[in-house]
């Protein structure tokens, strides 16, 4: 689902109407990313609290190319890896999942053992049907038993659309909040249902009922099951314990649009990529008498950030053993705090772009192949940005392409010129090692002095010729493990006494136009005042 999806985020038709009073009664976040632009890096991320690239789901053997765990991938979650619900546990949490798990299908794989204590649902996506030959239907389970296939036992109608699976799905969580309501147990459910990945499906009652073809009929009964189970909650008097979050694993996909994909918003392109529209996404947090009803918040999210902050709702801490890459955002939500802390943006093994306050650096750019686009596969349909959503992948790590998402939110244009040109310059060590640091400094533009002057605590813009003025992006983040430094640029010797003089008295062009036109009706004064210039430009020095 996309970060367009829904009426609170600006979707036109406005049928989401769930949602949208969940996000009125609730806080929207406008800037929540996921881990990964694909489904099983950002899910195992979720429920780790970890970057993919820590916690094993991402690839070595393809440059940048995502991984995830079709049923003919024998992989899965390293045992090694402590999962949310195992930390729960000690908080005496009985833990569901319903819908898709899509961490390894294998037995040692199994969600019951990594915490949870229940599944209603499938180990990967309902992609289909298959020959059940060379690849039979995917199994749906209840608990460790396989109770049937999707197409076989549980219809989705390739045709139409048609499949009753959401519907199963509410009335699993319904009766799983109403047992555990009753046995007066603290609860935790995954509810991870999958209508709006291709191919999209919606029970017969939704067909055909909203303005955005099939993808909106499975948005609208998402919408409508979602609204049944918050009204459950306040039926049964549990609402004000009740902490909900909703969001998505990546952004819509477009590559399956218009019929069977969603929205992104104002953002560029979608699923797989590392553009805003493949990890930015739709959430709301929804906690009766504790988060202020409409609220809005600015604060850089994640889905591993659901893991540290649902460790602190049940009063337990973060394991000390390992990094952790989520944040607790309970200030953000309940006080309205903002939290100095990067957004890394990871295709496979390689971070192609971190975002800083506003600005978002890209280090490497890519779409897809020409080989598939040739094809029509198209992960940026209508986006085509010159130097941007490339066919091949681009490496950007000496000058990266920079952005400013607040006046340029769909990444269209750069701050900085073509490769080849002196501005902006942001490198970067990337993570693999732990405390990660984040190297911010800047090149110097000869015409005009420094663009930018990093220093250890803030970033400078600095202007030659008007007054300073100061953007203070995050201060130190040692607390969240991420540390800042800054160093010069190796500008040539002679560009770099230019923009000193420069920067010394901006007044000086001005003194040259004046005794310029003072000499003008003396033609031979010409010469005699370019070495007047040029004399000045060295004292200047």
């Amino acid at each position: 689902m996309g970060w367009g999806d829904l009426g609170a985020f600006g979707e036109p038709s406005k049928e989401t109407p769930n949602l949208d009073q969940m996000a009125s009664e609730g806080m929207l976040f406008l800037d929540f990313y996921t881990a990964n632009p694909l489904c099983s890096p950002s899910r195992a991320a979720l429920l780790t609290g970890r970057l993919p690239v820590r916690n094993g789901f991402y690839t070595t053997n393809a440059h940048a190319r995502n991984a995830y765990t079709p049923q003919d991938i024998v992989g899965g979650i390293a045992d090694s890896e402590l999962l949310l619900p195992e930390l729960l546990k000690k908080a005496g949490y009985i833990n569901k999942i319903i819908g898709k798990w899509h961490l390894g299908h294998r037995p040692q794989f199994h969600p019951l053992k990594h915490g949870f204590d229940e599944w209603f649902g499938s180990p990967n996506c309902h992609f289909g049907p298959f020959d059940n030959r060379a690849l039979p239907n995917i199994p749906v389970y209840r608990d460790w038993e396989m109770i049937g296939r999707y197409y076989e036992d549980f219809k989705i109608d390739r045709k139409t659309g048609e499949a009753n699976l959401t519907q199963i799905y509410l009335q699993e969580a319904l009766d799983f909040i109403s047992k555990q309501q009753g046995s007066q147990q603290p609860f935790f459910l995954y509810w991870a249902i999958d209508a709006t990945h291709a191919p999209v499906y919606a029970s017969k009652q939704f067909l055909g009922t909203s303005q955005r073809g099939l993808y909106g009929d499975a948005v609208r009964e998402i919408d409508d099951s979602i609204g049944k189970i918050l009204k459950h909650l306040q039926k049964l008097g549990i609402s004000e314990k009740t902490f909900v979050f909703f969001t998505s694993d990546n952004g819509a996909a477009l590559i399956s649009a218009p019929k069977q994909g969603g929205s992104n918003g104002r953002f560029l392109c979608g699923k797989q990529t590392t553009f805003e529209g493949g990890m930015r996404e739709p959430a709301i947090a929804w906690w009766p008498g504790h988060i202020p009803a409409g609220g809005v918040s600015h604060q850089l999210g994640s889905v591993m950030d659901l893991f540290t902050t649902s460790l602190s709702l049940a009063g337990l801490q973060p394991p000390s053993d390992r990094q952790i890459d989520g944040i607790d955002l309970l200030p953000a939500i309940l006080q309205g705090k903002l939290i100095d802390r990067p957004i890394f943006y990871y295709r496979g093994n390689e971070m192609m772009a971190v975002r800083v306050g506003l600005y978002k650096a890209h280090y490497w750019t890519w779409s897809n192949s020409w080989e598939e686009y040739s094809k029509g596969i198209d992960f940026c349909p209508g986006q085509n940005v010159s130097g941007v959503t490339t066919h091949t992948l681009e490496e950007h790590t000496t000058l990266p392409l920079l952005f400013h998402l607040g006046m340029d939110p769909g990444e269209k244009y750069p701050l900085r010129q073509p490769v080849g040109s002196p501005d902006t310059n942001v490198s970067q060590k990337g993570i693999q090692h732990s405390p990660p640091s984040v190297h911010l400094s800047v090149r110097t533009c000869w015409v005009c002095s420094y663009c930018f002057c990093s220093s250890p605590r803030f970033v400078r813009v600095r202007s030659p010729c008007w007054p300073r003025s100061s953007v203070h992006p995050p201060a130190a983040l040692e607390e969240q493990g991420v540390s800042y430094s800054s160093f010069t640029s190796l500008a040539p010797l002679v560009r770099r006494y230019v923009a000193k003089a420069f920067r010394k008295i901006c007044i000086a062009p001005l003194i040259y136009w004046y005794l310029s036109l003072f000499y003008v009706i003396y033609f031979y004064h010409f010469a005699l005042l370019n070495l007047y210039w040029i004399l000045l430009d060295f004292l200047l020095l």
